[in-house]
């Protein structure tokens, strides 16, 4: 009778050890499932397939290569290409974002490069920073920030408009707080957002006008917006705040894109695969990109921020040497500091050499030094850039050797978002100055105009009525923008990208 029982009791063993093992092959059968139905649709994505030949193009500074810091994330290149093309891997750069991935915690912290930010971009060139997409591709865009901000990017994702307005509709659109300003403005961005895209969208109506000091301060509502009309959103350029707020509410909305993602159903997401995939552009792997979807779920998105935080830009840039509307970064070396303090919680950074001949030649030729460092230091930075002259300065960077000095980066790290608010003042911390003139009004040709205060406003002038159109003379807008030119931009400029022919890259407003 003992054996018996024995034999039923081993019997029943064997039926558990059956059942877990079926259970395990049903979880590995199904994994193999959803990995072949995810690989079928990575066939979709514009894969490069020189990968690794071009991740040997990417330059990175050699101070940088094997940083023990930079091995513990994975950062990553996004770019959002203005092309009225279906081709995203030219055009200009509209939006540039860095994405870095802590792997031991899954946190994700943005950083948007402004896109007026003057920093070489290669072969010793100095303009805007979203020109390197244009001239080289992704390829020179991943080198520009390297060089600049001592990076280790070697992987980007590219999109375009549409991709992003069909990925917000297959996710059945999204629900943003908006402000008086903001709905008057994503109305008309609307306009040419749809004909780029090919999508449609319903205008919305304007609420009741709060009165002019809360047009853009207060938020009016809580508005359900569909793929044309988040897309608008996020190129809203011409409010206070100008690109450092454009660029918040593009993290904004990308925030609120992975929070519904992370909870979306596979038929969605299976979805987002078929419409959206064949417009991104990228030089991931399948096999890297399905091991970073297979994480989505643990990745949370932690704090977004700008670069430069400390910067100069307006009427006093466009009366320095510069001459012409770019955001100084005062000085590239302290905001490279600040931006590895935020990143990765690096307390005392020292930047690459790269980068700091790179920083004493913007400071040398703008006149504009850390507005957050002491006299003595300015004066420094001023005398160490003063010992070169234009031809040598813009020599190559990796040629010669600069002293560095001991820059005080005290009350500049404080490298976070702004928030909601839309005064953007200078608390001799964060905040977006430039150590003296840092109002800026629209002037009706898409001009930063300052009046010496440190606060971004328009003035007073920038009045949201219930009007018709727009005056171009820049004294008060009605209802936002005028419509009429090609690419549907406003401000007063002609509104038209690339080269103008003078060596300088105009804007994509």
């Amino acid at each position: 009778m003992a054996k018996k029982n024995k034999s039923v009791r081993r019997r029943r063993k064997r039926r558990v050890l059956f059942g877990i093992e079926l259970f395990v092959l049903l979880i590995l059968v199904g994994g193999l499932f959803i990995y072949a139905k995810v690989n079928e649709k990575m066939n979709k994505l514009n894969l490069d397939n020189n990968n690794s030949e071009e991740a040997s193009q990417v330059e990175v500074n050699e101070d940088v290569i094997g940083s023990k810091t930079l091995k513990g994330f994975t950062n990553i290149a996004l770019f959002g290409v203005d092309n009225r093309e279906e081709n995203v891997k030219s055009g200009q750069s509209d939006t540039t974002i860095i994405a870095s991935i802590n792997n031991d915690t899954k946190e994700v912290k943005l950083v948007s490069l402004y896109r007026d930010t003057y920093v070489n971009i290669g072969n010793d060139v100095y303009t805007r920073c979203n020109a390197a997409y244009n001239t080289g591709g992704p390829t020179q865009a991943m080198s520009m920030i390297n060089t600049n901000l001592d990076l280790n990017i070697t992987n980007y994702v590219a999109v375009n408009f549409k991709a992003l307005a069909t990925a917000i509709d297959c996710l059945g659109g999204l629900d943003v707080d908006m402000t008086y300003v903001e709905i008057v403005n994503m109305n008309d961005y609307c306009v040419e957002t749809a004909k780029v895209t090919g999508m449609d969208y319903e205008p919305i109506e304007l609420p009741e006008y709060p009165g002019d000091d809360k047009q853009e301060s207060e938020i009016i509502g809580n508005y359900h917006l569909n793929g044309v009309q988040a897309t608008a959103y996020c190129r809203i350029r011409y409010t206070s705040g100008w690109d450092m707020k454009r660029t918040e509410r593009q993290r904004y909305i990308i925030s609120l894109i992975v929070e519904k993602a992370k909870k979306a159903s596979l038929s969605t997401l299976n979805d987002i695969m078929d419409e959206v995939f064949p417009m991104i552009a990228t030089d991931f792997s399948k096999s890297d990109l399905i091991k970073l979807g297979m994480g989505i779920l643990s990745y949370k998105l932690g704090e977004t921020s700008g670069f430069p935080t400390s910067n100069m830009m307006g009427e006093e840039v466009k009366r320095s040497p510069v001459g012409e509307d770019y955001v100084i970064p005062t000085t590239l070396e302290t905001n490279v500091k600040a931006l590895h303090q935020f990143l990765f919680g690096e307390e005392s950074y020292e930047p690459s050499e790269i980068v700091k001949q790179r920083s004493d030649y913007i400071a040398g030729f703008s006149g504009f030094g850390n507005s957050y460092v002491s006299d003595e230091q300015k004066t420094f930075i001023s005398e160490r850039a003063s010992t070169y002259d234009g031809s040598a300065l813009k020599q190559s960077s990796s040629s010669g050797s600069v002293s560095s000095g001991d820059t005080d980066d005290s009350g500049s790290s404080g490298y976070s978002d702004y928030g909601d608010s839309s005064d953007y003042s200078d608390s001799g911390s964060s905040g977006y100055s430039g150590g003296g003139s840092s109002d800026y009004s629209d002037n009706g040709s898409s001009d930063y105009s300052g009046n010496g205060s440190s606060d971004y406003s328009d003035s007073g002038s920038s009045d949201y009525n219930s009007g018709d159109d727009y005056d171009d003379s820049g004294d008060n807008y009605d209802n936002g923008y005028d419509d009429s030119q090609d690419n549907g931009y406003s401000g007063g400029g002609s509104g038209d990208s690339g080269d103008n022919g003078s060596g300088e890259y105009e804007d994509y407003e």
